[in-house]
């Protein structure tokens, strides 16, 4: 056996190691049903500040991402706004939500829906939501795990097998332990993630002949395509190095010129990514939270500045870097699925160690997200199906047991559909954060804006759910003439509009009976005591609101067009920064700091993620309540 190999399979049996020890540790303090579905209600701080980022940012962060920015250049970078885009949606509703899950005990957010709007049609949808999120986002997860191990022991290892072998440990100890051992797993899986990037962002400076070679390369690519006339936007650029326009119309079966890569559409793609933080699995994150203190620094610290910096620096590095490689021979040829394991494999003689390293890696990197999901989807499913309606009086133990046997379930069901159907999960593996985005009015609703009814909130999430299914690259399953992202808007886009319009519509038609009322406003009151902004910030509301649009249309939006050339001509790389860095890049570092400052300012400024005392929720709670 090989060197590499026996390094490979030492770091991946600690890894597992690792993950089996809180398997049982985790079943081990999984007493009652809240024990196992929600930790107890006691992850602390660096536990959920460490485990809610790993579980933002998946495997595609650490494989897919740098092999997008290789096949689509920098605009394809502005996606690394994800980094502050997913926790911007933590910021409008955890909070609120750990306040309503802490008063009211909800276990899952169809319990939390289906207790503030009435009827059950809420919480149906809400699981059917996650279901949609789950198996494809999950059989994506798996399938890259699979393929990762298949390039890095030269075929040895089959797809399938490796897919199937690797994930039978996250089945066993996610199954085991629950939340509470996905959460102190994910806590070394964000650290290997963040790691890694770092490493082969170097290793591919290094094997570029350092900084200068790296950028000098970068330029000579920009003159490849100048030359060959190809890849070029409609005003003659590169799109490596800038974005193609704001918007266009691109006819059905034809290409937008310079890639898909427009201002609305980095931006809509934003509002898929968003759907991270709104779906069913972050509720249940939220409720699972011993006190509300953790969230402000997970989502200003430890992803926006954190993860936001790694993802403009080293995944870039790492993207465009695989061109300066090809030209310098150093590797023949690459694609977005093979980027990342050929950079690891060129270690695989002088550091077979980091090989291994890197391996485990990029696979907590596709686990640490799934585990999630597994754990959050069979919670909601015994909860909010088995308990509801099969069995009302079921004990702990039947729930525990439920939980279990659903976490297997859905682990199955994502294999097998990743393993028989490649091109479909992939497909349907993009639809799902697109779905989970569909929760915003919904949320919107129980936080913010008690005259969002129970049918026109229903009805919207419907009408969005289909219309993102119509606007994905689905929409070829069923010979609409449009076609997928038409006008380069993401299926999130179009799904949030038709979503939205529906939601007013029918909430202005259907309006809300006197009970559904009282009990709507005596929440928001109480969310108002507990949780309500302060006087003196209500006076910053439209402060706040002009930042965040300007963040969003300029920083990443149609706006955008603006840094192709506003500090350097693309097409020229003499004028490019003293660092050798094009305009567009620079424009992307720019809005980097100025997102970190929205949203710190939201956070901390507008007090939207300010911790709130426990003991005061159930004060107050109790005085209003009972």
């Amino acid at each position: 056996m090989s060197p590499k190999l026996v390094w490979l399979m030492t770091f991946v049996g600690m890894y597992w190691a690792y993950c089996l020890f809180w398997g049982i540790k985790g079943a081990r303090s999984a007493r009652t049903s809240t024990d196992y579905f929600l930790a107890g209600r006691s992850i602390g701080l660096w536990v959920f500040v460490l485990a809610a980022t790993a579980t933002s940012f998946s495997g595609w962060t650490f494989v897919g991402h740098p092999g997008k920015i290789f096949t689509d250049g920098l605009p394809y970078a502005f996606a690394s706004f994800y980094a502050l885009t997913i926790p911007f949606t933590g910021v409008l509703f955890l909070r609120r939500q750990w306040v309503l899950g802490r008063a009211f005990t909800y276990i899952t957010p169809g319990e939390m829906y289906s207790d503030y709007y009435g009827g059950n049609a809420i919480r149906l949808l809400t699981v059917l939501v996650a279901f949609l999120f789950s198996v494809p986002y999950l059989g994506v997860q798996l399938r890259a795990s699979g393929d990762l191990f298949n390039v890095l022991t030269d075929g040895m290892v089959s797809v399938n097998f490796g897919m199937f072998a690797l994930s039978a440990v996250v089945v066993i100890y996610v199954a085991s332990g629950g939340l509470r051992s996905v959460a102190y797993v994910d806590c070394v899986q964000c650290i290997l993630l963040a790691l890694g990037i770092c490493i082969l962002g170097g290793i591919a400076i290094y094997y570029s002949g350092g900084w200068s070679d790296f950028v000098s390369g970068m330029a000579d690519h920009v003159r490849t395509d100048l030359a060959s006339n190809s890849n070029l936007t409609s005003a003659g650029q590169s799109s490596s190095v800038a974005i193609p326009g704001s918007i266009q119309m691109v006819s059905t079966g034809s290409k937008a010129a310079g890639g898909t890569w427009t201002g609305i559409m980095c931006m809509t793609y934003m509002f898929a990514l968003m759907g991270i933080q709104s779906s069913p699995a972050f509720s249940m994150w939220a409720f699972s939270n011993k006190t509300s203190k953790p969230f402000r620094w997970q989502q200003v610290v430890a992803s926006s500045v954190v993860i936001g910096v790694i993802l403009f620096t080293f995944t870039i590095i790492q993207g465009m870097g695989g061109h300066v490689l090809i030209a310098n021979g150093v590797i023949e040829s690459a694609n977005d699925k093979n980027l990342v394991p050929q950079l690891i494999n060129l270690l695989s003689d002088s550091s077979p160690w980091l090989v291994g390293l890197l391996a485990v890696c990029a696979l907590a990197a596709m686990q640490s997200t799934g585990a999630a999901y597994m754990s959050t989807f069979s919670a909601m499913v015994t909860r909010d199906i088995y308990k509801r309606y099969m069995a009302p009086n079921a004990s702990d133990s039947a729930q525990k047991l439920g939980g279990r046997l659903m976490v297997v379930v859905v682990a199955c069901a994502s294999l097998v559909v990743a393993a028989k159907s490649t091109s479909a999960i992939v497909m349907l593996g993009g639809l799902a954060v697109a779905y989970g985005f569909q929760m915003y009015p919904a949320l919107m609703g129980v936080c913010y804006f008690p005259w969002l009814t129970r049918k026109g909130v229903v009805a919207g999430l419907a009408a969005g759910l289909i219309a993102v299914t119509l606007t994905d690259r689905t929409s070829v399953w069923f010979g609409v003439p449009w076609g997928a992202y038409p006008l380069t808007i993401h299926s999130a886009g179009w799904g949030i509009m038709f979503n939205l319009v529906v939601a007013l519509g029918m909430s202005k038609l259907s309006g809300d009976t006197e009970d559904d009322r009282a009990r709507k406003n005596k929440r928001h009151d109480f969310l108002q005591a507990v949780s309500g902004m302060t006087p003196e910030r209500k006076k910053k509301v439209s402060l706040a609101w002009g930042l965040t649009l300007t963040w969003f249309l300029v920083g990443f939006g149609p706006f955008a067009t603006i840094g192709n050339s506003l500090f350097s001509d693309p097409n020229n790389p003499a004028t490019w920064t003293p660092l050798g860095l094009p305009s567009l890049w620079v424009w992307q570092l720019l809005f980097l700091a100025y997102g970190i400052f929205v949203m710190w300012f939201l956070a901390f400024q507008m007090g939207l993620s300010e911790p709130v005392n426990p003991e005061e929720v159930e004060k107050i709670h109790k005085e209003r309540f009972n």
